[in-house]
C-alpha cells in the first residue's frame, strides 16, 4: 500500500511516498533518493523496506523532477550551498514522516546524494537510531561534533567511486572517531559509484550495477536493522 503526503520546507511544497507494510510496522524508514531525486531503482528498496516490515517513508529533494542530469545539478548545487539550508530540507522529511506514522522509531537510508543526506542528518545530531548510506558522498560543510551523533552508522562504499576518492574515506573515519560516532564502513573492491542501480546512470554511460555489492551492502543493512529495531 502507497499513499502521496505533501509537505514543506519553507515556501517548497515537497511530496513524500509512503510505503505501508502489509502488518504493523517496526520503525518507519526515510528514504532519501539520488541526485535525479526518487527513481525506479530507489522506490524498489523503498519496497523492500516495506516488505521487511518497515514503514518507508520516500522523502523528496528538489519538489519536482529535474528534466535531465544538468538540471539535477542544478538543483543539487543550489540546495547544498549551504549546510543549514541543506539540512532543514533534510529535516523537513523526518518530521513529515513522523507525522505520518507518530510514535515509531526513526532511521533513514539514502543512496548516491542520498547517502550524504542520511550522514547530514547523523552529524547534526538527529534522533534517529540508524542510518545506512549507499554509495553516498562523504563530503560535509559541517564536520560532526564530539558527542553530537547519535545514530549508529552503516557506510556501504564502491572502493573504486571516483565521486569519492580516498583520502576522503579516510577524512570521514577519523572525523567518525572524533565525534565519538558508532560507525561501520563496508568497501567493496573494484566497485564504483552507483553500485545498487541495475539501469545506466544519468550522466551517462554504462550502468555502474554490482550484483554483490548491491546485495551485500542491502544484508547488512537489513542485519544492522535486525539489531536496532528489535
Amino acid at each position: 500500500m502507497t499513499q502521496e503526503v505533501e509537505y514543506r520546507d519553507g515556501d517548497t511544497l515537497l511530496t513524500g511516498k509512503v510505503f505501508r507494510p502489509s502488518g504493523d510496522a517496526r520503525a518507519a524508514i526515510a528514504v532519501f533518493p539520488t541526485i535525479m531525486n526518487p527513481t525506479p531503482a530507489v522506490e524498489a528498496k523503498a519496497r523492500a523496506l516495506a516488505e521487511a516490515g518497515f514503514l518507508a517513508f520516500l522523502c523528496d529533494f528538489y519538489g519536482e523532477t529535474p528534466a535531465n542530469f544538468a538540471a539535477s545539478v542544478d538543483l543539487s548545487t543550489k540546495l547544498r550551498s549551504a549546510a543549514e539550508q541543506y539540512r532543514r530540507r533534510l529535516r523537513a522529511g523526518i518530521a513529515a514522516m513522523g507525522e505520518t506514522v507518530p510514535g515509531l522509531a526513526q532511521g533513514a537510508i539514502g543512496f548516491c546524494m542520498g547517502g550524504q543526506a542520511v550522514l547530514e542528518l547523523a552529524r547534526e545530531g538527529a534522533d534517529l537510531e540508524a542510518v545506512a548510506s549507499f554509495h553516498g558522498l562523504l563530503d560535509t560543510k559541517a564536520p560532526a561534533e564530539p558527542g553530537k551523533v547519535k545514530a549508529r552508522i552503516l557506510v556501504c562504499h564502491g572502493d573504486a567511486d571516483p565521486l569519492v576518492p580516498r583520502e576522503q574515506v579516510i577524512a570521514f573515519w577519523e572525523e567518525m572517531d572524533r565525534a565519538g560516532a558508532n560507525w561501520h564502513f563496508h568497501s567493496y573492491s573494484r566497485v564504483v559509484h552507483g553500485f545498487t542501480n541495475p539501469k545506466p546512470p544519468p550522466s551517462g554511460g554504462p550502468p555502474a550495477y554490482d550484483a554483490s555489492a548491491d546485495r551485500q551492502s542491502w544484508s547488512a543493512t537489513m542485519s544492522l536493522f535486525d539489531e536496532v529495531f528489535s
